[in-house]
């Protein structure tokens, strides 16, 4: 990887604190998008270890059944990193917009 995915431009983010917040940010994301934009999205999750695997589980197979479910291209990127000391970070964007943007 040569770049960070702190650096990738970000359209929206979302701050969730449990898995609830997890499906509300889902649904927003994919009926926003990821084909029609030029950015991704990132999401924050507390640095708890179990809850923010399962947040991040849910996250990205709700975005993936949610793309299918629209007949949407599901090409979906993500990383998951430490953003600071109380939060994890995923960053989702489309793999055609990663293309553009050459990375």
């Amino acid at each position: 990887m040569d770049f960070h995915p702190k650096d990738l431009p970000i359209f929206k983010t979302y701050d969730l604190k449990d898995e609830k917040d997890a499906s509300d940010a889902v649904n927003d994301m994919v009926d926003l998008g990821f084909s029609n934009r030029k950015e991704g999205f990132k999401v924050l999750m507390p640095k708890k270890t179990k809850l923010a695997k399962r947040i991040g589980f849910s996250i990205t197979t709700g975005v993936n059944y949610g793309l299918r479910k629209k007949k949407e291209v599901c090409d979906i990127k993500y990383w998951t990193y430490h953003y600071d000391s109380e939060h994890y970070a995923m960053v989702l964007i489309s793999n055609k917009v990663l293309e553009d943007l050459g990375f």
